[in-house]
């Protein structure tokens, strides 16, 4: 059995390819900063507004929640279906992207929550949404 006489090197790590990545980042970067500044060097005389409206405004998330004894609100109004509907309906004419959140008591009859996504449809409201909480322990069998 022949015996080893020389020591094997330890294994080292070549640090040159990452240091070249990170003076290229460095580069790219200074580059990419330099780009915001041809905007400041533009000579604008930018039109003035008097006032500015709530129209110009991005729409508010509607938010509809549903209590266990079936009562419906809009953003914290109690309404009914079909004022619910007819609320939508003048926000969406409002601003066409107008999104709803459904959110309904675990609690209450699940036809009180399909009655509010009717008037969603009614309403042609076609950005929806339901909340839930996550249960903190999982059933193991679901089906």
């Amino acid at each position: 059995m022949p015996l080893k006489t020389h020591h094997d090197e330890l294994p080292s790590m070549n640090l040159t390819p990452m240091i070249d990545v990170v003076f290229l980042l460095v580069i790219f970067f200074m580059a990419a900063t330099t780009f915001s500044d041809e905007e400041k060097d533009l000579e604008l005389n930018l039109p003035e507004v008097a006032s500015s409206s709530a129209d110009s405004s991005t729409p508010k998330q509607h938010v509809v929640s549903v209590a266990d004894s079936g009562e419906i609100s809009l953003n914290g109004d109690s309404v009914s279906p079909a004022q619910l509907t007819a609320r939508l309906a003048a926000a969406r004419r409002e601003y066409p992207h107008t999104s709803v959140v459904i959110r309904g008591d675990a609690a209450c009859a699940f036809q009180h929550v399909a009655a509010a996504l009717a008037a969603c449809k009614d309403a042609n409201i076609s950005d929806l949404g339901i909340t839930v909480r996550i249960a903190a322990s999982a059933p193991a069998n679901r089906r």
